[in-house]
C-alpha cells in the first residue's frame, strides 16, 4: 500500500516545481504588432559641455504611414537626468550642437506649402518635401527654418565661433533658367545632363534669427520669391560634384567637404574625395583644395582637436593600393602636409565607427568575431586599449568638446538598443542608460543566442550565430531556418535588432532554429577573409553556408528534414543562388536580390564593388558573370519561393525579382511576389511595407516549411 505522506509530499513537490516553473515563464512572447514598434537610433550628440544629449529616434507611425523621426533632449541634473521630446514633426534628422551650446541645428523634411506664384525658382512647384535647415534652442520652443529654398540641404555645419552656419545644396538656377528649362525639355530627363554640382553658402546665425523675427505674417518681397538662394546666404565655395559631409576645424580656420557623385551612383571612385577650403574673414568665394587622391569610397569625417588633422574612414575600396573591399578602416590626412596615417592598424577586425577624443587620442567600436566593443588608441603607432564594458555591441559613440563624458547605443541579444551615458572610456561598466524607449521587449520571452563555429570545405574556419526558439535555447534536432546577412560586408553577431531586414527573432518565436552564417566576405575576421569572396561572388561563399548547414544536421542541431532560407540584399542573391544548388530547402524567402549581373551591374547604384567581386567589368570577364548567376541554373530549382522588392530600388533593381519570378512561374515552382510601392533599397517609405513583408514571409515558411502559425 502507498504511503499517503509520502504521496503528500510528492504532491507539494510536485506543486512547488510546477509553479517555479510557470515563474519562470510568465513573460508573453513577443508579437508582430509589438515587434515593428521598435525604436532605432540614427544619431547622439552630447553637448560641449557633457550636461545634455541630443538623440535622433525613428520609429513607424501606423496612421500616417511613415517613419517618425524626432529629436529628444536628455538633460544631466545631478545624479539624475530628464529626457523630453524636443521636435514634433517626425521628419527631423542630423542634429548637431552648437560650439557654445546655445543651438541645436539639424535638417528636416517638414512640408512646405508653395504655390506656382510663390515659387522661389527651383526646379518643382508644388508640396516640398525637401530636406531644409532648422534651428531649436535647447530650452525648447518652436524651430525656425533657417534655410528657404526649393534645392535640398545636403550638408550642413557650424562654424567655430557659433556665429554662423554653412550648408550646401545643388547648384542654384534662377527662375528664369528654370522656366527656360521647363520650355524646352518639358518633362523629360536627361540622365547625365540635368546634373549639376553643389554650393556651399555662408549664412550669419544673428542675420537669420533677425529675419526670422521681423517676417512674422508678411509676405516675402518679390526680389526674394524670384530668387533660389536663401536670403542673406553668401556662396564661399563651389564644386563639380554632389557633397555629402561639411565639417570645420576648431579654430575655424578650415572647413572640409566630402564629395559623391551628382548623380548619387558610385560610378567613380574618384569622385569620392576629400577637400579643404580655406575660411576668409570676408567670407569671400574661394577654390577648393584637394585633400585625397586615392581609390578609395571616404566616409564620416572628423577633425581632431589640433584643428590640423583631419579623421576619416575607409568604406570601400583601398588607399595604399588598387580598389579592394578589404575591411572598413579608420586614417587621419595632416591638412598641411597630406601625409596620411592609418589607425588602429593592428586591429585584426573592423572599424565601425570612431569618435576623436579631446585628448587627440580615438575611441573606436570595433568589431571582432560576434563582438562590437570599444578600443582607444592614442596615436597611430600607439599600443590599442581594449575598454572594459558589457558584451554585445556598442554603436554611434559620442564624445563632449569640453568633458569625458560620452554617450553611445549598446545591445545584446537579449537585451534591446538604448542610449547610455558614461563618464569617459574609463567608466563604461558604470555607465547608465538616458533611454527606455524599448523596455517593452525586456518584458517579453525573448529567444537566446550563442557563436557556433564549423570548418568550410577548403578548410576555412567560420562562425555564425545560432538563435533558439524561446524556451528551447541549446535543444536538439530542431526546424532551421538560414538566415543570410546582407553587404556582404556586414555580420551577424552579439546585439539587437528588430526591423523588416533582421527579424530573425520573429523566425525563432515561430519556432524556428535561425542559423545566421558569417560567410567569406563578412567582416570581424580580418582582410584575408573579406577578400576571399572574390571573384567567386556567391558560390565561394554559399560554400560556406552550406557546409555550415551539414556541421549542424551532424551535430544533431538542425532537423534534416525541416530546412528553409532567406535573405534580403546581397543575403537575396545568396538565397537565389543557393536554391539552385541543392533541393533540401523546403521554403525560401528572397528580396531585393540578383540572380544575374550585367543588368544589375548597369542598374546598380554601387557599380565599383560590382565589378570588383566579379573580377572585372561585364566584357573583361563574360564567363565569371555567367558562372556566378543563378538565372543560368535557375532550372534546377525546386524550392517554392517568396520574393519582394521596392519598386523604386536602384541598388538592385525590381527588374531582378520579375526575372526571378517569370523563371518559377515557367518551371511551376510555387512563388509569390510583393512589389513595394514607392520604396528604394532600404523600404524606408511606409513601416507597413516592412510589416507585411515579414508577416507573409512568415506565413511562408510555415505553408511551406512546416514551421509557425
Amino acid at each position: 500500500m502507498r504511503n499517503p505522506r509520502m504521496r503528500s509530499l510528492l504532491v507539494s513537490l510536485l506543486f512547488a516545481f510546477t509553479f517555479a516553473a510557470v515563474g519562470q515563464n510568465t513573460k508573453p512572447k513577443l508579437t508582430l504588432d509589438e515587434f515593428f514598434n521598435s525604436v532605432s537610433f540614427d544619431s547622439v550628440k552630447v553637448s560641449p559641455d557633457g550636461n545634455s544629449v541630443i538623440i535622433a529616434a525613428e520609429r513607424a507611425d501606423w496612421e500616417q504611414q511613415i517613419f517618425r523621426k524626432e529629436l529628444w533632449l536628455y538633460r544631466i541634473a545631478g545624479g539624475a537626468g530628464t529626457l523630453v521630446q524636443l521636435t514634433q514633426s517626425g521628419r527631423d534628422k542630423e542634429p548637431q550642437w552648437s560650439p557654445d551650446g546655445q543651438w541645436i541645428a539639424f535638417l528636416s523634411e517638414r512640408k512646405v506649402e508653395k504655390s506656382k506664384d510663390d515659387d522661389a525658382g527651383g526646379d518643382t512647384d508644388t508640396d516640398k518635401e525637401t530636406a531644409q535647415l532648422y534651428l531649436i534652442s535647447p530650452n525648447g520652443g518652436e524651430a525656425l527654418a533657417v534655410t528657404s529654398s526649393n534645392e535640398e540641404v545636403h550638408a550642413f555645419a557650424w562654424a567655430a565661433d557659433s556665429k554662423a552656419l554653412y550648408f550646401a545644396t545643388r547648384r542654384p538656377r534662377s527662375k528664369e533658367q528654370t522656366d527656360e528649362h521647363k520650355k524646352e525639355w518639358k518633362d523629360v530627363i536627361q540622365y547625365r545632363g540635368d546634373e549639376r554640382g553643389d554650393v556651399i553658402f555662408r549664412l550669419g546665425l544673428d542675420e537669420a534669427l533677425a529675419r526670422h523675427a521681423a517676417a512674422g505674417s508678411k509676405e516675402a518681397p518679390d526680389s526674394e520669391k524670384d530668387s533660389n538662394v536663401t536670403p542673406g546666404a553668401v556662396a564661399i565655395a563651389h564644386s563639380d560634384l554632389r557633397l555629402e559631409q561639411i565639417t570645420i576645424a576648431r579654430d575655424g580656420k578650415r572647413l572640409a567637404f566630402l564629395t559623391s557623385s551628382v548623380s548619387e551612383r558610385q560610378e567613380r571612385v574618384e569622385q569620392i574625395e576629400i577637400y579643404l577650403v580655406t575660411l576668409a574673414a570676408n567670407a569671400a568665394e574661394v577654390a577648393p583644395t584637394r585633400l585625397t587622391t586615392n581609390e578609395a569610397v571616404e566616409v564620416n569625417l572628423e577633425w581632431a582637436s589640433d584643428s590640423r588633422h583631419l579623421f576619416f574612414q575607409i568604406n570601400g575600396g583601398s588607399l595604399e593600393k588598387k580598389y579592394e573591399d578589404a575591411q572598413p578602416r579608420l586614417y587621419s590626412v595632416d591638412a598641411d602636409s597630406k601625409t596620411v596615417e592609418r589607425w588602429f592598424a593592428s586591429f585584426p577586425g573592423e572599424v565601425v565607427r570612431y569618435m576623436a577624443m579631446p585628448d587627440g587620442s580615438v575611441l573606436c567600436a570595433c568589431r571582432l568575431g560576434t563582438e562590437v566593443q570599444f578600443y582607444s588608441q592614442g596615436g597611430p603607432t600607439a599600443p590599442l586599449v581594449k575598454r572594459d564594458g558589457w558584451a554585445g555591441a556598442y554603436e554611434i559613440p559620442a564624445a563632449a568638446q569640453y568633458s569625458p563624458r560620452i554617450a553611445f547605443a549598446h545591445s545584446a541579444t537579449e537585451q534591446p538598443a538604448e542610449i547610455y551615458i558614461a563618464d569617459g572610456p574609463d567608466n563604461l561598466a558604470a555607465a547608465r542608460p538616458i533611454s527606455s524607449f524599448n523596455k517593452l521587449f525586456t518584458e517579453r520571452e525573448l529567444p537566446k543566442a550563442k557563436p557556433y563555429r564549423w570548418t568550410s570545405d577548403d578548410g576555412t574556419p567560420v562562425e555564425g550565430m545560432l538563435m533558439y526558439p524561446p524556451g528551447r535555447f541549446e535543444a536538439k534536432n530542431l526546424p532551421m531556418f538560414v538566415f543570410i546577412h546582407g553587404g556582404p560586408q556586414d555580420a551577424d553577431g552579439n546585439h539587437f535588432e528588430a526591423d523588416w531586414y533582421q527579424w530573425d527573432r520573429m523566425a525563432a518565436t515561430a519556432g524556428w532554429l535561425v542559423f545566421e552564417p558569417n560567410y567569406r566576405g563578412s567582416t570581424g575576421y580580418g582582410d584575408k577573409f573579406a577578400l576571399a569572396i572574390v571573384p567567386e561572388i556567391v558560390s565561394g561563399p554559399g560554400h560556406d553556408i552550406l557546409t555550415g548547414v551539414d556541421a549542424l544536421v551532424k551535430d544533431g542541431i538542425a532537423d534534416p528534414d525541416k530546412l528553409a532560407i532567406g535573405g534580403y540584399s546581397y543575403g537575396g542573391y545568396m538565397t537565389n543562388w543557393l536554391i539552385t544548388q541543392t533541393t533540401r530547402f523546403k521554403a525560401a524567402v528572397t528580396g531585393a536580390g540578383a540572380v544575374e549581373h550585367v543588368a544589375n551591374w548597369g542598374n546598380d547604384d554601387t557599380v565599383m564593388d560590382d565589378a570588383y567581386f566579379l573580377g572585372g567589368l561585364p566584357w573583361d570577364s563574360p564567363d565569371r558573370y555567367r558562372s556566378e548567376a543563378a538565372i543560368y541554373q535557375i532550372n534546377k530549382v525546386r524550392t517554392p519561393t517568396h520574393m519582394v522588392a521596392g519598386a523604386d530600388d536602384v541598388r538592385v533593381a525590381v527588374l531582378e525579382d520579375y526575372l526571378l519570378d517569370r523563371a518559377l512561374h515557367e518551371l511551376n515552382v510555387p512563388s509569390n511576389l510583393l512589389i513595394f510601392p514607392g520604396e528604394g533599397h532600404s523600404l524606408d517609405k511606409n513601416p507597413w511595407h516592412g510589416k507585411v513583408k515579414v508577416r507573409e514571409e512568415l506565413k511562408w515558411l510555415a505553408k511551406y516549411g512546416g514551421v509557425g502559425n
